[in-house]
């Protein structure tokens, strides 16, 4: 019997947040908290309020009141500052949870209380997490903040640290505006506090036994953060060889790269404490500000996937590892892809264990005001309860304690918070749109310099010290730079690690035809597993039809459905060790009603995943129902196509249209991060598509886009690349192949499946088992089944679900003999040789005019990318005539399908009638 699991609660992957209960107040707090009630507000109306007079903007130009009247005693009735009050359950003073819990009482003057408060909420740290839902979140921060359990004084050691930081940081500035006066490097001038913070976070996770940790971040400051030797220890003469104009991989690599704002590194840092090194790794994000949030994402839960599968009960996710996340204010509150992604971060087949978010808050040169509607730009983080520290960067040493604060919250609950670092910007002339900024700005020192101040002061350096640590990077920067003519790139990793095993796709060892074929005895033991209701769970009835159709087509080796097709091939996958993760709405029942990988006990709503429980393969399939988004969740499932070439990772949309949702991810990443970063990925984008009379936005999966961002080849000579391949199957069988393939091959690329919704449950378009055992595969082109070569007048090409229509159409005329439908399966790259053998066996009459049909308007669909392959197709069959190539189907349109049934019906059979105008039965 199988393994009964309850919905959205426990099927394989899926992780709750851990739980923690922080004790309640005893009898006689609540009865002193009730006795001292004005008190108590005074005390939560500074934990709330205090961050409005915190002492946080380095410019003093966030709008606040002088004296916010919500921390003035006075207004509860509080006016006696040397009256004595028992704080015991209002104030916590010790710093050991359970000591807190006895009755003894505890007496302050209410002035010992309000400078306690204020020294707590009131500095260069403010605290937002009274808006927390959960009263152990409020009070295990209160209880943090205010009983001394606090980081103890910052030791000289560390101060020297902060301060190489800093330093290091404005001499590396300075440098290449002296030495590149024209470069757009979006240095962190003003902002180099962000460096000691990071560091910060990096020393506690290290201590705390994380062992990676997985960056993004945007371009504001990551040079300094990549070529510090501190820090990712990026070299600099690779950087200067990049700004001159050379290439960041070795010379006969087919790559074209990227700017220097996107270059990535990993290392592994030693801090004290720490068992063993850090290794850091940040990835490349592209220049649309925030876009890599979820991707990060994804490969963070992605390096943490053997925990859920060697220890499925005490897997916690984010011991190990941990994601974090750098932004800009103006893109942290403007751009949707930070909400999508928060919205992840909770949900438990998409959790990682919580991320820090690091805001750097430059301010830049659009005023908050015309930025975003909302005080802080970090209050979108309230959307999900996260906690938020706004921290004043002009003073490194309270930074550092703030991201102290920032890894013990994470740590214990598991869960995203927000540092919001509020700096100044030096650069890119605020005078110009804000001049009263930069009169401030201009009249300071830099952060650096006022560290330095400070560190002379109270004798932790001097000025010799501070001048030989600015000579000696400034020495290394140069040297650096003398060396670049004689420096060229001598490595690329790209296939290390668990990469290692796998071939770039050039290398004559690819793999890229694969016999993807499996024994009938296997199909047969995968499809039966699928549908397999053990004894005492009651299925819902209509799907009583849905097992039997299965069951029988599997008898008789006929009517393989498509979600038959599927499952035998995620199953087979599963028997060999592979993983499958597919993510979308309602995948597990899938969004037509069609897959049922996940069945629900009618009773009890127990839940099975048949594949998981009743193969008991190597391999686990992941059903991630996702939130009601698409940027973010093909973001979060790219990220783990780069983490694990093991895992076959799938996005599905509910509507092939709804992948523009996600524009952004595929041109900045699916399409284009291996030529850019010579990253693989195996990615797969499910796009139900066809029309059907649904009308816009129901229609169609615009091929077109996909298909003009392919670097595909004109000519069938040139060989080529490609970034990512683009299939439109019309069988189940072919769709079995196209999954296995992606797997099967020794490289990992793109796939984007025109799904046809269409042909679900099509009987015309079932398949046979012989369709799938060995020797069998995917391909390319599909030749008529009917075999009139020799009498064929015309030859029409094709691609999608309307070949059922046509051949049906072509049946009922009685012109089977006179035209022929050749489908392309594969539109990218274009099967030029596999077509070319194909229309080969036709005479040169009917191939002398070549037909290309599709059911989109004209300006849409694959007739862009077919026409001039097709026609050097027509002009390789060196034929002895000019043939060409005729369009026929919708006209243009602005819109991928009317939205009126009677206008659709009407131009459908114009486009059906079209492939038979002027034929006649001879």
């Amino acid at each position: 019997m199988g393994r009964f699991l309850c919905y959205h609660d426990e099927s394989f992957g899926f992780r709750k947040p851990p739980s923690f209960v922080f004790p309640d107040y005893n009898n006689a707090q609540l009865e002193n908290r009730h006795h001292n009630a004005a008190l108590l507000r005074y005390v939560d109306s500074v934990r709330t309020h205090g961050h409005r007079a915190a002492r946080i903007d380095p410019l003093d130009l966030i709008p606040r009141d002088s004296e916010v009247a919500a921390l003035n005693p006075s207004r509860y009735g509080l006016k006696d500052g040397n009256k004595r009050y028992n704080v015991n359950g209002i104030i916590w003073t010790n710093p050991k949870v359970e000591a807190q819990r006895n009755d003894t009482e505890e007496w302050w003057t209410l002035d010992e209380i309000t400078r306690h408060l204020r020294e707590v909420y009131v500095g260069k740290i403010a605290y937002e997490y009274m808006h927390s839902q959960s009263k152990t979140e409020r009070l295990w921060f209160s209880h943090l903040l205010e009983s001394n359990t606090m980081p103890q004084p910052i030791d000289k050691q560390l101060k020297r640290r902060i301060h190489g930081l800093l330093a290091r940081s404005e001499v590396f500035d300075n440098f290449l505006q002296l030495k590149f006066p024209n470069l757009k490097r979006y240095a962190l001038e003003g902002g180099e506090s962000m460096l000691p913070a990071l560091d910060a976070l990096f020393s506690s996770a290290a201590r705390g036994s994380v062992s990676r940790i997985i960056v993004g971040m945007p371009h504001r400051g990551r040079l300094n953060f990549l070529t510090d030797p501190q820090l990712l220890q990026y070299p600099s003469i690779a950087l200067f060889h990049k700004i001159r104009g050379g290439a960041e991989y070795p010379e006969g690599m087919d790559v074209e790269g990227d700017v220097i704002s996107h270059l990535v590194s990993s290392a592994h840092l030693e801090y004290d404490g720490s068992e063993e090194p850090l290794k850091v790794s940040l990835l490349p994000n592209p220049s649309h500000l925030e876009a890599v949030n979820a991707v990060a994402l994804g490969k963070t839960r992605a390096k943490q996937y053997s925990l859920l599968k060697t220890h499925p009960d005490d897997c916690q996710l984010g011991d190990k590892v941990m994601c974090v996340q750098l932004h800009g204010d103006a893109s942290f509150s403007g751009q949707g892809v930070v909400m999508e992604s928060l919205g992840l971060s909770n949900l438990p087949h998409f959790t990682s264990g919580g991320t820090v978010h690091l805001v750097v808050d430059i301010g830049y040169t659009t005023p908050a005001s015309q930025a975003r509607s909302s005080l802080y730009c970090s209050d979108v983080g309230k959307m999900i309860n996260a906690p938020i520290l706004h921290v004043n960067g002009d003073h490194p040493e309270d930074v550092v304690k703030a991201m102290d604060i920032a890894f013990k919250y994470r740590q214990y609950f598991r869960k995203d918070i927000i540092v919001d670092l509020l700096v100044h910007n030096e650069l890119d002339l605020p005078s110009l749109t804000s001049p009263l900024m930069y009169e401030k700005i201009s009249a300071r020192r830099s952060v650096p310099q006022l560290y330095e101040e400070n560190l002379i002061a109270d004798e932790t350096l001097t000025p010799e010290d501070i001048n030989a640590i600015r000579t000696q990077y400034r020495s290394q920067l140069d040297a650096a730079l003398s060396q670049v003519p004689s420096y060229a790139p001598q490595k690329a990793s790209m296939l290390e690690a668990q990469w290692t095993g796998m071939v770039w796709p050039e290398n004559t060892e690819a793999i890229s035809n694969p016999d993807t074929g499996v024994e009938r005895d296997v199909l047969e033991r995968v499809g039966k597993a699928s549908v397999y209701v053990p004894e005492g769970f009651e299925l819902h009835p209509k799907l009583q039809r849905h097992v039997k159709s299965r069951l029988s087509s599997l008898e008789s080796g006929l009517g393989v459905d498509w979600a038959n097709a599927e499952a035998m091939a995620f199953g087979t996958l599963l028997l060999e060790g592979y993983d499958v993760r597919i993510s979308g709405q309602d995948v597990g029942r899938g969004t037509f009603s069609q897959r049922h990988a996940m069945l629900v006990d009618q009773r009890d709503e127990r839940t099975l995943v048949p594949l998981n429980d009743m193969l008991d393969g190597e391999g686990k399939i992941e059903l991630a129902n996702s939130s009601l988004s698409e940027m973010a969740v093909l973001g979060f499932e790219y990220g783990t196509s780069w983490e694990r070439p093991t895992l076959l990772p799938i996005w599905e949309a509910q509507f092939g249209d709804f992948f523009n949702g996600a524009q952004i991810i595929i041109d900045t990443f699916v399409s284009s991060s291996e030529t850019k970063w010579l990253r693989q990925s195996g990615i797969v984008m499910l796009l139900p598509h066809g029309l059907d009379g649904a009308g816009p936005e129901h229609s169609s999966s615009r091929l077109e886009r996909f298909l003009q961002l392919t670097n595909d080849r004109y000519d069938g000579v040139t060989p080529v690349n490609i970034n990512m391949h683009v299939v439109f199957p019309t069988t189940p069988a072919q769709y079995f192949h196209l999954l296995r393939r992606q797997m099967k091959r020794n490289y990992r690329k793109p796939l984007v499946v025109a799904a046809p919704k269409g042909l679900l449950r099509l009987s015309a378009a079932a398949s046979s088992l012989s369709d799938f055992e060995p020797g069998t595969t995917f391909k390319p082109v599909l030749p008529d089944l009917v075999e009139n070569q020799g009498t064929a007048q015309r030859v029409i090409v094709l691609s999608g679900k309307i070949y059922y229509d046509l051949i049906k159409e072509r049946k009922e005329r009685g012109l089977d003999n006179l035209v022929s439908f050749v489908r392309l399966e594969e539109l990218a790259p274009f099967p030029f040789q596999e077509l070319r053998s194909v229309l080969k066996t036709y005479p040169q009459e009917a191939t002398k005019e070549v037909v290309y049909l599709q059911e989109e308007p004209r300006n849409q669909g694959a007739w862009t990318h077919v026409k001039d392959r097709l026609n050097w197709v027509l002009k390789d069959l060196d034929l002895g005539v000019d043939a060409r190539v005729l369009f026929k189907g919708r006209k243009e349109s602005a819109l991928p399908a009317p939205g009126v049934g009677k206008l659709y019906r009407e131009q459908q059979q114009k486009v059906i009638e079209a492939a038979f105008e002027g034929l006649q039965i001879l």
